[in-house]
């Protein structure tokens, strides 16, 4: 079941894996969020779409190069944002749960 709202999301964390059922970019952010940065990276640089380069922007952000997260949030047509890593993930769950 797809979770309704970033607190639900959360809930999921305790799980060992996310739900079959969850779309790509969702299961990306489940990925990061229990700290598995590497099966996160894998998803998202399968996600040819503008949410996969955001998430994918992120990655590379939270990874600490510049260079290609500025690249990626480009692709994304997004401006590297000034949040936090944790504001900027919840902003992409609640987006991606929209």
């Amino acid at each position: 079941m797809i979770p309704k709202n970033y607190t639900e999301f959360e809930k999921t964390l305790t799980l060992s894996s996310p739900s079959k059922d969850w779309p790509d970019g969702l299961k990306a952010l489940w990925f990061d969020a229990k700290g598995d940065w590497e099966a996160s990276h894998d998803i998202a640089q399968e996600m040819h779409d503008s949410l996969g380069s955001w998430i994918h922007a992120y990655l590379h952000r939270k990874e600490g190069d510049r260079f290609n997260a500025g690249y990626w949030y480009s692709k994304a047509n997004r401006s590297y944002p000034n949040s936090t890593l944790e504001e900027e993930l919840r902003y992409i769950v609640e987006y991606v749960l929209e």
